[in-house]
């Protein structure tokens, strides 16, 4: 059987975010690893953001493979581009 791919639908259309937002929220999440809660990193942000936008926003991080969302509703950073880059040189594969 082949391998079905996973596809990120996000749950407002309405609120798309430009690319920008979506770097300004990962520099806010990474900025603050796993020490804040979902509210409180939206509460931080250098500019104002809508919420639904926002949560769009976890949710592709999520799908990504950047964040995990908890169930206390704290948010932890898990990439780690400098790690993959060592994985890439011991020639491991990432799938």
């Amino acid at each position: 059987m082949e391998k079905e791919l996973l596809k990120f639908k996000p749950r407002n259309l309405d609120r798309l975010p430009r690319l920008d937002t979506i770097l300004m929220v990962e520099k806010a999440l990474y900025k603050y690893k796993s020490d804040k809660t979902v509210t409180q990193i939206w509460r931080l942000l250098p500019k104002k953001v809508m919420w639904t936008t926002f949560i769009t926003i976890l949710d592709y991080l999520e799908y990504s493979g950047k964040i995990i969302i908890e169930d206390d509703r704290t948010v932890t950073w898990i990439w780690d581009p400098k790690k993959l880059e060592e994985w890439k040189k011991k020639g491991l594969v990432i799938a």
